[in-house]
């Protein structure tokens, strides 16, 4: 397997999973430049991390990725402990960080893709970040009690929230009060994959 990378982007989710599943994988890290070459652009044509080949399998979209390298170490139970509920509930936390963490992080990140003015993309990045503070609450509820999002074991949408949680920390979003938020950031970067994969991207 190969994942296609940069440093600290989203990417970085399913490079975490790679070190938790144990199996034997190269990576290959990306300039924003790389990303519109026409080489990288035959492998995903919107010009985006991650990537992941495997053999004839060639995948792209996070959370796609993410459940996929699951399959691959079934019993590592990253999808859940196998019952139906059990993996709707990861999909669920899964899907709130990819579908509106990730992207309410754009408007931050892009603010200036959306609008010209510049006075007006300030009053984007603010709106958007009073909106991560809530649903980073969210998260923070449902961490109360528990070492991970869908329970005591860790599963694939764990590692997607440190991301996001490193990006918040970065564009300084107001997180104040979120113990339990904070209680898991720092149990996540005591695990050996996540130190593994940041040290493997420069972090």
């Amino acid at each position: 397997m190969k994942l296609y990378y940069m440093p600290g982007a989203c990417s970085l989710a399913s490079h975490i999973l790679l070190e938790w599943i144990g199996k034997p994988y190269d990576t290959h890290k990306l300039s924003r430049e790389e990303l519109k070459q026409p080489e990288f652009l035959k492998i995903n044509p919107l010009g985006a991390v991650p990537a992941l080949v495997d053999g004839d399998v060639t995948l792209t979209q996070n959370a796609a990725i993410l459940e996929y390298l699951a399959e691959q170490a079934p019993q590592g139970q990253l999808l859940g402990d196998g019952s139906a509920a059990s993996r709707a509930e990861v999909r669920r936390w899964l899907g709130l960080i990819n579908s509106d963490l990730h992207r309410t992080f754009s408007l931050v990140f892009g603010a200036q893709r959306y609008l010209p003015d510049e006075a007006a993309q300030e009053q984007l990045r603010a709106s958007a970040a009073s909106q991560l503070r809530t649903l980073f609450g969210q998260l923070d509820k449902q961490l109360a009690g528990k070492h991970y999002l869908a329970g005591a074991a860790p599963s694939i949408a764990d590692p997607y929230l440190y991301v996001v949680l490193r990006w918040a920390h970065a564009k300084q979003i107001d997180l104040s009060g979120m113990d339990n938020l904070a209680a898991f950031f720092q149990r996540m970067e005591a695990d050996a994959g996540v130190q593994a994969a940041l040290k493997a991207e420069g972090l």
